[in-house]
């Protein structure tokens, strides 16, 4: 899998990760916006309400959606994620919010060419905003290391590593004055991940800045970088500066402390599922075999799946998509093994995926005239309608399949009653 993002949690439905990775970059990276490291601040600032003394806070719930967290001075303009991410929760309805938005900040952090954090599924929402933490748990930017480690160390349960570690997230974006009242970046280059910012706190001379807002510190060489009192509390405190020294010089040293220190924020408070070092349970053999019947199906191999059609079960769903081995088989032009599956297999004709595709939907998309040929053999209901709602002959007019639009018309024109087949039956899923 191209991230460390997994899902373990039993006895829900899987996540296409790939899928959700690819559709959270699009909302983030585009034309209009990079809002990488405003998702990476929505999930700290969830995360960081955590207090490990009553287990309450934490990204578990997703409560940060209601007041009074929502109206927490600490998280203006947060709104903005939240809505950007929208989009890739109507295409993923089983996500749940919180699940949602500390995955895109994973995703985001290793957009910008950052570590890849691990990270687990199994966050619920809460229903409205009874369990939101009190305000002033975020860590004050104006204080100094005993504050950071009263916050981190003695609420939240972090070493003074992971304390150094974490707030190099500072490497992303700005600071926005009509948000937290400081204004500028750390870095010259907010939207890269790096260890610039532990460079730069050792190595530019930093000195408060003359200005009507709050006390923050400018760079003498340029004056165009900024850093807070938390963060030259950083270089103040000979432990922590230690630290900061070993980052500044080893920017894998950092990137592998970020990960696991990152990891370990979002998961506080949340359940046991989500813990980033448990691992998955392992398939059980049957499930391991219909997979791969499965992937039999996709590339068109009949031969092997007869091998081991009796030692699985052929008509499991993939968890994942809800598609069926004849969805697979249809949908990559496999004209002998939809054969074999219809009418030896017996596998429902008229299964929807989470899309409401059936394997007609995907032959007719395609264009594959032998395929449609082979499921009309077999009665497969030409009405049914996918979430967008559209027919397969509708799929096949639009991306101009011109055979198989002559060849549906005809059908449905010689044959009507084969467009009134019975709902779908839906097949139990992993």
């Amino acid at each position: 899998m191209a991230s460390m993002l997994r899902d373990i949690s039993e006895g829900k439905k899987s996540m296409n990760l790939d899928a959700l990775k690819s559709e959270i970059r699009r909302v983030l990276i585009n034309q209009k916006v990079n809002a990488c490291p405003i998702a990476m601040r929505m999930a700290w600032h969830a995360s960081g309400t955590h207090d490990k003394g009553d287990n309450t806070g934490g990204s578990n719930g997703a409560t940060m959606r209601f007041a009074p967290e929502s109206d927490d001075p600490d998280n203006a303009g947060l709104s903005i994620i939240r809505d950007l991410l929208l989009p890739v929760k109507r295409a993923h309805p089983d996500i749940s919010y919180g699940d949602l938005y500390t995955a895109a900040a994973c995703y985001a952090i290793e957009f910008l060419g950052g570590p890849k954090v691990p990270f687990n599924l199994g966050r619920s929402d809460h229903d409205d905003g009874a369990k939101c933490p009190a305000h002033g748990r975020l860590p004050d930017a104006t204080k100094d290391a005993a504050h950071l480690r009263e916050v981190f160390s003695s609420r939240m349960g972090f070493t003074d590593r992971e304390i150094v570690a974490l707030s190099g997230g500072h490497t992303l974006g700005r600071c926005h004055s009509v948000r937290s009242g400081f204004d500028g970046p750390w870095t010259t280059h907010p939207l890269r991940f790096d260890n610039e910012y532990f460079r730069n706190l050792l190595n530019l001379t930093w000195k408060p800045r003359k200005w009507d807002g709050p006390l923050q510190f400018e760079d003498e060489e340029t004056g165009k970088l900024m850093m807070l009192a938390s963060d030259m509390a950083l270089v103040e405190d000979p432990k922590f500066k230690a630290v900061v020294e070993e980052y500044a010089k080893d920017e894998a040293v950092f990137f592998k402390d970020f990960a696991a220190a990152y990891a370990k924020l979002l998961a506080l408070g949340c359940p046991v599922e989500c813990d980033p070092n448990r691992q998955a349970s392992p398939l059980n053999e049957s499930d391991k075999l219909s997979a791969e019947f499965r992937e039999l199906a996709m590339h068109g191999s009949v031969l092997p799946a007869r091998k081991i059609q009796n030692k699985c079960n052929v008509h499991q769903l993939e968890s994942t998509s809800g598609r069926s081995a004849l969805h697979k088989a249809a949908f990559w032009g496999h004209t002998a093994m939809v054969e074999y599956l219809a009418n030896e297999c017996k596998l429902d004709l008229n299964v929807q995926d989470n899309y409401g595709d059936t394997a007609l939907h995907d032959a007719c998309k395609f264009g594959h005239v032998p395929v449609v040929k082979a499921l009309l053999a077999a009665r497969a209901n030409t009405t049914i309608k996918n979430k967008e709602g559209k027919t397969a002959l509708q799929l096949a007019q639009e991306h101009e399949k011109t055979a198989v639009v002559s060849l549906m018309e005809q059908h449905t024109n010689s044959s009507p009653s084969s467009s009134s087949g019975k709902c779908p039956v839906p097949h139990s899923k992993l």
